[in-house]
């Protein structure tokens, strides 16, 4: 293989699908903190002054809506009338059902929530074991929120929505050479210069979260490249909740099934299953079994085992794939309950992962390197 540019993107939590994210992932964290088995399916529509929060709820506990989503809002950044969409002043309409019967039905007896494959990987790219294009860009734009809301004083005219992506070239190896590209988008206050708000971001952003060694003098920077970026957040595009599974993911180094995270239990194994397959592929690469792999899992509807189990090393396996699942499905619970307890998912912690990934951050249960030691019995 000879040299090639991969990229993947990121949007912070001011991005108006980032904004539904975090709302449906705040009502599920309350509903989990009073009520550990409720089921939520919640999904959300934000826009010009308006969030419209659905989906199927049951639960023995009372959420107050209007007052939760308003401090998620006013916790992302808007918090003035003129970004046309802010904490104080938006509306925040209700159409939340309860879960279907014969969804409940299968669910109740240990069966997962839904049909459905579900993939994780890890590789040893970073030291989160995840592709570096997605690192970078999750970087960025964290990096940006964190200037706004914790450093005004670097960079006084940030506003909550933002966007980043970066190429990273790889060698023929494949492994990762140099950062080819760097795109950030940042809603800014009127009345800044687009040379100011390029200088500011390479600085301060841009110099201080990529690794010096892969940025060279051939790296090319477009930022702001329109060089006005005012109108942000849902009064400039619509969000709803599950739009940017990518980002959430593996930002395309990875297959995706589709399936969103986002305002789920985790009897949804949509959400569950991705985790705990994440949780084999870090694990498996952190034991040394392989430098890349890939997990596909697969369930039925109300069945409890799961249909199917792929392990893919890309060829860097150093044991067979077919010994690694036999591994994982004679010594780890796959079942949505078994994943349920092996990661402790009962809990509210469901929000933080709304913007920035679901993975490569350390403190999450499915991030945990507590499978090591198992899979090392295979090399």
């Amino acid at each position: 293989m000879g040299k090639y540019l991969f990229t993947s993107e990121s949007v912070s939590e001011g991005h108006p699908d980032k904004v539904c994210d975090q709302v449906s992932d705040a009502v599920l964290d309350a509903v989990l903190a009073a009520d550990p088995t409720g089921r939520v399916a919640c999904e959300c529509f934000a826009t010009t002054g308006l969030i419209v929060v659905g989906g199927e709820i049951t639960t023995t506990t009372y959420i107050d809506l209007p007052t939760l989503v308003r401090a998620v809002i006013r916790d992302i950044g808007y918090t003035k009338a003129e970004y046309r969409f802010d904490c104080d002043s938006c509306a925040v309409v209700n159409v939340i059902n309860r879960q279907s019967p014969d969804i409940a039905m299968g669910v109740d007896t240990g069966g997962a929530g839904d049909q459905g494959m579900m993939f994780g990987y890890a590789c040893t790219e970073t030291a989160e074991l995840m592709p570096a294009a997605i690192v970078y860009s999750h970087n960025l734009v964290y990096k940006l929120a964190d200037i706004r809301k914790n450093h005004p004083s670097l960079i006084g005219y940030l506003r909550p929505d933002a966007k980043a992506q970066v190429t990273v070239e790889y060698n023929e190896n494949g492994d990762v050479q140099r950062v080819d590209t760097v795109v950030v988008s940042t809603q800014h206050d009127g009345g800044v210069s687009q040379e100011q708000i390029h200088n500011d971001v390479l600085t301060h952003v841009i110099k201080t979260t990529i690794p010096a060694e892969y940025l060279d003098e051939h790296t090319k920077y477009h930022i702001n490249p329109t060089g006005k970026f005012e109108i942000g957040g849902p009064h400039g595009d619509t969000g709803p909740t599950g739009r940017k599974i990518i980002v959430d993911t593996y930002g395309g180094k990875a297959p995706h099934a589709g399936g969103a995270f986002s305002g789920k239990d985790p009897t949804k194994v949509d959400r569950s299953a991705a985790y705990a397959a994440r949780h084999l592929a870090k694990n498996i690469v952190a034991a040394g079994l392989a430098k890349e792999c890939t997990i596909q899992v697969s369930y039925a509807i109300g069945v409890a085992q799961p249909v199917s189990m792929r392990v893919d090393t890309h060829g860097t396996g150093v044991v067979s794939e077919d010994a690694i699942a036999n591994h994982i499905q004679n010594n780890i619970d796959m079942t949505p309950a078994g994943i349920i307890h092996r990661l402790n998912l009962r809990r509210p912690i469901y929000r933080e992962t709304a913007a920035y990934g679901h993975f490569g951050r350390g403190h999450f249960p499915w991030e945990e390197l507590n499978l090591v030691d198992s899979f090392k019995t295979l090399a």
